[in-house]
């Protein structure tokens, strides 16, 4: 087993939803063996875990949940049996793995196999998935789930690197967030290295009937054969994105950037996995209206993945800084004024989950107290859009070009680290407020840290595209038959607008005329229909009421599922109909998505 060398010893902050201690001792370096059975519907085999241990600790703490423990050793995998326990079951936090260990002991093997219901793991039979051929298995270990495959130090404050070997079905070709295949292996046995070092929460592994085309020297598509095709045309600008990138915050760090198109399940609508994002076919939209998804993603590489929020508690330094360079990107693509609209569907997205959450909340803080609660509580438009919104501020007071210079030095020097809140209130004043004196006064910074809501200095956001798109549906309230309104040059962007702006109470006759005009209901485009039935359901449009299950029955992506579900529940005996809807959907769903579902709708019996 090869030895790396441990780093240098970072700064750990305490976080509320590990049992790790790796101030004590931690992980660095993992080789990881695993054998995947979709017949059982687990992984098998070991974890062998180098340890940086300056202290002369005799314990190390890992997380655990739902897996099997049979044996840990000292060394690699044929050292010598030591003692350990597995704690009490939370229901959050899973269990400590308590390992005794020896002062000098640099390594430690532990052999273990997951459990059928694995929180991470998505296990697809074969008429789940695009081809409905081959079974699929696909991890989502954001935010605590990593530990429900791996035992590890599951705290996005402790980063490694690993090797990895896994064998699959001779059929099926294995990925992970590292070096990757890109064809088949005769063996179904594969091999894996990433040399930079990640959190346990990017750990990730696909396995599917899956074939590969390049987009340029350093990018590339993964996706189901009857699938890669649209996703190689969807995705052609993805070289170009990069570079843009690059421009603004400088060099990209992990050698490839390649995508892969999950099937429909996936609960998400991207997912950052170094060098191998996984992406929702959702975004498939024919036109490419719909790869700002992409670019937030690439975007993570930076803000993210090479700076990492320490706890979940600091969740807005990974996503708000990755919404402002999102846009960033696709303003240096598509135009100002293309992003202009990006920034106004968020905004409005902003104030919908602060009117969600409570205009007084303390979830609508930036820095947030989740301690004993599930960090996914923390996973919604307040980290994205809030901080967004804190870095488009600051762009208002100090110009493009100050942000930018420090925002390129920040990603620069603490790359390939973790950083808590109030390490980047010290680091802001220190680099950005000395230099503008006045400006953290002026910011009002400690209200958009800890104070709820949206602090007044905030500039307003507006779009000139989308005045048309208000002005259209005036003219269409007013009288202007739908079909007799310019829509032709309307991005994806601009129809969900349009039907944002809807008014709540339609009637049938009205959505028929809409429908008749621009086809909604029949639409490929996952946003528009998801802004669209709303509509049908409050309206109890029958026309689209097949169109509405299919979609709640074959995507599994959150972001559209809870306003529909929570559409339904609103509506007359719409409880029965969407449990009986929820029922048929739930085993297409990943855990992330059925745990939020079983709360909202009760748990199928």
């Amino acid at each position: 087993m090869p030895h790396t060398p441990a780093p240098t010893t970072p700064h750990y902050i305490t976080d509320p939803h590990s049992y790790a201690r790796p101030a004590e001792v931690s992980v660095h370096h993992l080789d990881l063996d695993l054998t995947v059975d979709f017949t059982t519907q687990t992984l098998a085999g070991h974890a062998t875990w180098q340890l940086a241990n300056a202290a002369g600790a005799t314990e190390l703490l890992l997380d655990a949940r739902s897996l099997a423990i049979e044996a840990v050793l000292l060394g690699g995998p044929e050292g010598e049996p030591t003692s350990f326990t597995l704690g009490e079951d939370d229901p959050v936090l899973g269990q400590s793995l308590r390992i005794a260990i020896r002062p000098d002991t640099a390594a430690v093997t532990i052999r273990y196999q997951t459990t059928p219901g694995a929180a991470a793991l998505q296990w697809l039979a074969p008429e789940q998935t695009a081809g409905r051929q081959h079974p699929f298995l696909f991890t989502q270990s954001q935010a605590i789930l990593a530990r429900t495959w791996i035992p590890c130090q599951d705290s996005p404050g402790v980063r490694f690197t690993y090797d990895a070997s896994v064998q699959v079905p001779a059929e099926l070709l294995a990925l992970m967030s590292a070096e990757n295949p890109q064809q088949l292996a005769p063996s179904g046995k594969y091999h894996f290295r990433m040399t930079q070092p990640v959190p346990a929460y990017l750990m990730a592994l696909a396995v599917g009937h899956l074939a590969f085309e390049p987009l340029s020297a350093r990018t590339g598509v993964y996706a189901e054969p009857t699938t890669l095709p649209t996703a190689t045309s969807e995705f052609v600008d993805l070289e170009n994105m990069v570079v843009a990138a690059e421009d603004l915050y400088g060099p990209y760090r992990w050698e490839r950037y390649d995508l892969l198109v999950l099937p429909p399940s996936f609960p998400f609508g991207g997912m950052e996995n170094p060098r191998l994002t996984f992406v929702t076919p959702t975004i498939l939209a024919g036109d490419r209206s719909l790869t700002s998804l992409v670019a937030h993603e690439l975007a993570h590489s930076w803000s993210g993945n090479l700076v990492t929020n320490a706890t979940w508690n600091d969740f807005w330094l990974n996503e708000g800084f990755t919404v402002y360079f999102e846009r960033r990107i696709m303003e240096k693509l598509y135009g100002r004024p293309y992003a202009e609209m990006l920034q106004v569907l968020g905004h409005s997205a902003l104030l919908h989950t602060i009117e969600e959450l409570g205009t007084n909340s303390p979830d609508t803080h930036l820095h947030l107290q989740l301690a004993g609660r599930d960090p996914d509580e923390g996973l919604n438009e307040i980290a994205y859009e809030k901080g967004d919104y804190l870095l488009l501020t600051i762009e208002h007071l100090i110009g493009r070009e100050a942000l930018d210079t420090f925002i390129k030095e920040y990603f620069a020097r603490h790359s390939f680290q973790s950083m808590d809140t109030d390490s980047f209130v010290a680091y802001l004043r220190q680099e950005l407020f000395t230099h503008h004196p006045g400006l953290e006064q002026q910011l009002q910074l400690d209200a958009w840290i800890n104070e709820p809501g949206i602090p007044s200095v905030a500039p307003p956001v507006s779009s000139a595209r989308f005045a048309a798109v208000e002005e259209a549906l005036q003219s269409w309230q007013k009288g202007t038959p739908a079909a007799g309104l310019a829509t032709s040059e309307w991005s994806s962007h601009e129809w969900v607008h349009f039907l944002h702006g809807l008014p709540s109470k339609l009637t049938q006759e009205k959505l028929a005329e809409l429908d008749a005009a621009f086809g909604f209901t029949k639409s490929g485009n996952s946003e528009i229909v998801a802004a669209w039935f709303p509509h049908t359901i409050a309206a109890g449009y029958s026309p689209a009421d097949e169109a509405l299950h299919q979609f709640l029955v074959r995507v599994g992506r959150r972001k559209f599922l809870v306003p529909l579900y929570k559409a339904l529940l609103a509506t007359p005996n719409g409880k029965a109909r969407a449990q009986r809807i929820y029922a048929e959907a739930r085993p297409n769903y990943h855990a992330v998505a059925s745990v939020t579902f079983d709360a909202l709708l009760g748990k199928p019996i």
